[in-house]
């Protein structure tokens, strides 16, 4: 066996092994603490009702390049396992119909479409961040909820678009990687670009009110970051995801509930 033919043989393995130097990479990059000067298990406190903890003295000036950075990093680690059926699926799908051995390559192409979708979900949160951190409705310093009634919105909001057909539709998407590319494939290195822009605003469709679940727990709660990633795993490729996800949206309802009673 030549070497190039040992290469493309363990192709899949490398496509495999970028995706998980990614992951561990940008989870690494969230503990330290992403640029807000404190690590993340300093702002990480395990409880149902954080609007009912202190919040700390004083607050972070941190610049809107570095929110909107903290925000995709964090997309990158939660959401990237999730999308790895599809960009698999589709680098094997490139390596039957093309020898020379780029799948790798080009798949690559796809998940970077795939995260440039939740750069665009980054912005809009690290904009809403900034305008909640004045306002006192969350800790300037732990970004956790400093609110009953905001609280219970987004959880009562969360709760029910789980139910929604928008959010079903979203996730049918996501939960059916070869439906995904048959229905929508594109030829080349700008199409596999566009395919994975395409997946991510489906995922985003999907899991948006999941992650504006941080505005309650705390945008860099390392346990609320973790439980929102194996929700979204569930969700997307286990087998009654979506029997998971009506159980979760009853769940998020009765919490709300129970967050107005705890003011």
């Amino acid at each position: 066996m030549s070497g190039l033919e040992y290469v493309l043989g363990r192709e899949r393995v490398i496509t495999s092994l970028g995706i998980v130097v990614i992951v561990a990479l940008s989870w690494a990059y969230l503990w330290t603490g992403a640029g807000t000067g404190m690590s993340a298990l300093d702002m990480t406190a395990v409880t149902l009702f954080p609007h009912r903890l202190p919040g700390g003295m004083g607050g972070m000036d941190t610049p809107l390049s570095t929110v909107i950075l903290m925000w995709w990093v964090m997309m990158v680690a939660m959401m990237t396992p999730s999308a790895a059926p599809v960009v698999l699926l589709y680098r094997r799908v490139l390596r039957h119909h093309d020898a020379s051995g780029g799948g790798s390559a080009t798949s690559m192409f796809l998940l970077a479409g795939y995260l440039t979708a939740w750069l665009a979900f980054a912005i809009g949160a690290a904009a809403l961040q900034l305008a909640l951190q004045p306002s006192g409705l969350i800790s300037a310093m732990m970004l956790w909820s400093k609110s009953a009634l905001l609280s219970a919105t987004v959880l009562l909001a969360a709760g029910i678009y789980q139910f929604l057909p928008l959010k079903r539709a979203c996730l049918a998407q996501c939960r059916s990687p070869a439906a995904f590319l048959v229905a929508h494939w594109r030829p080349g290195v700008a199409g596999s670009f566009l395919l994975g822009l395409r997946h991510g605003a489906y995922c985003v469709g999907c899991c948006w009110m999941l992650m504006a679940l941080l505005f309650v727990g705390g945008i860099m709660n390392i346990v609320w970051i973790a439980a929102l990633s194996l929700v979204v795993f569930v969700e997307k490729i286990l087998p009654g995801g979506e029997r998971a996800g009506r159980v979760l949206g009853v769940l998020l309802i009765v919490w709300a509930g129970a967050t107005l009673l705890v003011e």
